[in-house]
Formats: structure tokens, C-alpha cells, sequence
């Protein structure tokens, strides 16, 4: 599977950067942009978001295989890589880190734990009110806007989900994820697959926003029994989109946290 990446930065990529649901490598940018003078980055488009191919089928061991081969693809494996991921695609970054740990040489998870995340944001509704809207009755982004307002009234996310929204060559519009496998997965999306196992023995960067749901501490026991060397940061005055509301900070953690990680490259 050719996964649609970008790059950020000169040099060897050493961060990959894995968006979550509804989400597009772009939307981890400015975090990327913010290391890339000592950490050039690679941002991906999941499987069924942004530029990269559907598929039949939803998984986690699979969507962390896709990465993995990418990477091996890309680079020299024999020098690992840090993997950054928000939310679903968190998950697919310690389902990368956990099935393919000698590509990994740190791991940050932002807001999402191995474990039920159904509690959340509410992701079905999103998804019913994106397939609600008739494209072929859409003439602009406005029209989308206002269409997408009687479902979703937080403008910041009608905003966010319409940067899903692709005008088609010669007319019309369409969606770039795949919006039928992802609401029927959804119950996967939120779960974590039985069948990936640990440990990840490196350090592993936690991060939570404080005022979102998705990270509480009774999500610890199942964090560390996987990832034993976990630690656990919260970014104040953040929600979901902790990149979004709080990039400067989300970044400063993740700097240090890399920087804390090249002693170890010369070792």
C-alpha cells in the first residue's frame, strides 16, 4: 500500500507524524515544523484519509504494517525513528512501536490510551453528519459549512472536518476518507485489538489534554502493563485536538522529549 506522505524539513527524516480520525498528516504540521531543525519529520495519510488508498477493511495491526513497510521502504532500517500519533492514530503508533520495535526509537502518544476510547468525542455522530450531506447540492465550502451547521455547531470542527472535503476535477465534490468504512469500524477505532502484545521497553511520551475525557488515570494500568516506561504529561487549557489548541506547548514537550533521545542514537 502506497501511503501518501510528506515531508518536513531537510535531511533524514527521524519523527513520523499519524493523525487521528477524520484527520490528514497536514493537521500535525505545525508540530512538525516547530522540531523539524533538529528533527526532520515525515506526515502521513492514514489508509481511508487524505491522499492515501482505501481499503476493504478496517485494523490496527494492519495500519501499523503499512507504516512499518513505508518506513523500511523509506529508510535505513537499521536507525530507528520516533513516531508521534494523536488519538486513532496514537493507536497506530503503539501498534507500530509494539509489532515493530526495532523500527521505533521513541514513541508519543497525544490523548488517546490502549483501551476503550467510546467515551470520547463522539466520532459517529461527525461521521452520520458528513454522509447527510448531499454533495450534489453543493456549489461552495460555504454551502458545506452551513449544510454541516445543524449537526455540528462548534465552528473550529466544521472547520476541521471540511479540510476533508475535495472539489472534483470538471464539477462537484466528493469526500477523501472513506466515510462508509470508517462509521462501521467505529466500534474498532475505539477498541484496542486483543492480539498486540507487549512490552515496548523504550521511553515512551504520554500526553493528555486537561480538559479532554479521552485519558484518564484509570487508563494507566493498561498504558503501562504495554508501555512500562510511560510518562505522563498533561497539557492545561487543551481538549481532543490538544496539536490544535495548545501547539506551542505539545511542541516544547516534544522537543525535549527527542532531544532526551539522541544520546542514545551515538550509543
Amino acid at each position: 500500500m502506497a501511503l501518501h506522505v510528506t515531508r518536513v524539513g531537510t535531511g533524514t527524516p527521524r519523527v513520523a507524524y499519524l493523525h487521528g480520525l477524520l484527520g490528514q498528516g497536514k493537521n500535525l504540521a505545525t508540530i512538525a515544523k516547530a522540531v523539524a531543525g533538529a528533527e526532520p519529520g515525515l506526515l502521513y495519510d492514514l489508509p481511508n484519509h487524505g491522499r492515501s488508498p482505501w481499503t476493504d477493511a478496517f485494523g490496527y495491526a494492519a495500519w501499523a504494517d503499512a507504516v512499518a513497510a513505508d518506513l523500511r521502504d523509506r529508510l535505513d532500517p537499521a536507525v530507528p525513528i520516533s513516531v508521534f500519533g494523536h488519538s486513532m492514530g496514537g493507536k497506530t503508533a503503539m501498534a507500530l512501536a509494539l509489532r515493530h520495535p526495532s523500527l521505533v526509537r521513541g514513541l508519543v502518544v497525544a490523548d488517546i490510551a490502549p483501551d476503550d476510547s467510546s467515551h470520547g468525542y463522539g466520532f459517529r455522530r461527525l461521521l452520520r453528519a458528513l454522509r447527510e450531506i448531499a454533495l450534489d447540492e453543493i456549489q461552495t465550502r460555504a454551502d458545506a459549512d452551513a449544510a454541516l451547521a445543524a449537526s455540528v455547531r462548534e465552528p473550529g470542527v466544521r472547520a476541521f472536518l471540511l479540510q476533508n472535503l475535495h472539489r472534483v476535477p470538471g464539477g462537484g465534490w466528493r469526500w477523501l476518507p472513506n466515510l462508509a468504512l470508517l462509521e462501521e469500524s467505529l466500534p474498532q477505532i475505539s477498541g484496542w485489538p486483543a492480539g498486540i502484545h507487549g512490552p515496548f521497553t523504550r521511553p515512551v511520551l504520554w500526553m493528555r489534554g486537561g480538559d479532554s475525557g479521552y485519558v484518564t488515570d484509570e487508563h494507566a494500568p493498561a498504558m503501562r502493563a504495554l508501555f512500562p516506561h510511560a510518562r505522563l504529561v498533561t497539557i492545561k487549557h487543551a481538549g481532543h485536538w490538544l496539536h490544535a489548541d495548545q501547539p506551542d506547548a505539545v511542541a516544547g514537550a516534544l522537543a525535549v522529549y527527542l532531544a532526551a533521545l539522541r544520546p542514545q542514537l551515538n550509543q
